[in-house]
């Protein structure tokens, strides 16, 4: 059964949310949503998920899954909120606990944090096999960003995250704690084999100036036009790119938030004795 693709672009931080359903009234998943930040206030709001909660019940979708790709570093995820609103289960690699370990120590997060996954409420395997409502769907691993990328397969349609963006702007950076550059070329190559024809998804879309901004591409384009990693590309030569390109790069706007929350789940960090949360800022550490 080929799945119904809803997209949700989010100006502010370039994330591409999605909604993945069966059919009207059945079940559906959500991909990669986005928590409202305001840096400059450190409020949040939730217009960009209630968009999402308004087409779940506009399709009188039943909501099962509520799918990250990785702990993301660029927007604070929603998926707390849309699990109390529409309830489902989030999902991550189970190599997040990698991740985890490596922020609670960066974060110097307390006892109150164990990094074993618990916050998720399911932890996917490599090629794992799963159901939304009538779809076939699988879980791939494809490290290298970050060592817990996961992408989503429904049917001829892959989700892949941060790993690749439009092939006018290439691929991820591999610099975050953990990030991987040999490895991120492999689980790129590996998506690459898939049939020319297969539809891949993408996370982020920061498009330049005489383009709008778009999140679908196929195989065969990336292989073709990828500016990072087309065909005739070898390993070595994308690994010096990625590492030259990633010293030039600036950490995201919302890195210390985002990750102090996506690690969580999409929980905040629990109140202090004030009934205020607060996110830790580390200095000249990053």
């Amino acid at each position: 059964m080929s799945p119904n693709i809803n997209a949700f672009y989010d100006s502010v931080t370039c994330t591409v949310s999605y909604i993945v359903f069966d059919e009207p009234g059945g079940s559906g998943a959500i991909i990669d949503p986005v928590l409202d930040y305001d840096p400059k206030s450190s409020r949040t709001h939730t217009l960009s998920a209630d968009k999402l909660i308004e087409f779940i019940k506009d399709q009188r979708l039943t909501l099962k899954w509520i799918l990250e790709t990785h702990a993301h570093a660029d927007h604070l995820s929603s998926a707390d909120y849309l699990k109390s609103q529409l309830n489902g289960y989030i999902a991550i690699s189970n190599k997040i606990p990698a991740v985890q370990k490596t922020f609670k120590k960066i974060f110097n997060l307390g006892n109150e944090f164990i990094p074993d996954g618990r916050h998720f409420d399911y932890l996917f395997s490599h090629n794992e096999r799963f159901q939304v409502g009538k779809l076939n769907a699988k879980a791939i691993s494809v490290s290298g960003h970050t060592p817990a990328d996961m992408v989503y397969q429904f049917g001829d349609a892959l989700f892949i995250g941060d790993t690749l963006f439009m092939p006018d702007i290439g691929t991820a950076r591999a610099d975050f704690p953990g990030g991987d550059a040999n490895q991120l070329f492999l689980s790129i190559r590996n998506l690459l084999e898939y049939p020319p024809e297969t539809r891949l998804f993408m996370c982020h879309d920061y498009p330049p100036e005489n383009r709008a901004a778009q999140w679908e591409s196929t195989v065969e384009q990336q292989r073709m036009h990828n500016i990072h990693v087309h065909d005739g590309i070898s390993e070595d030569e994308f690994v010096a790119m990625r590492r030259a390109r990633d010293t030039m790069l600036d950490m995201p706007t919302l890195l210390l938030p985002s990750i102090q929350t996506n690690i969580r789940a999409g929980k905040m960090p629990p109140a202090e004795t004030n009934g205020v949360a607060y996110f830790k800022i580390p200095i000249n550490l990053l």
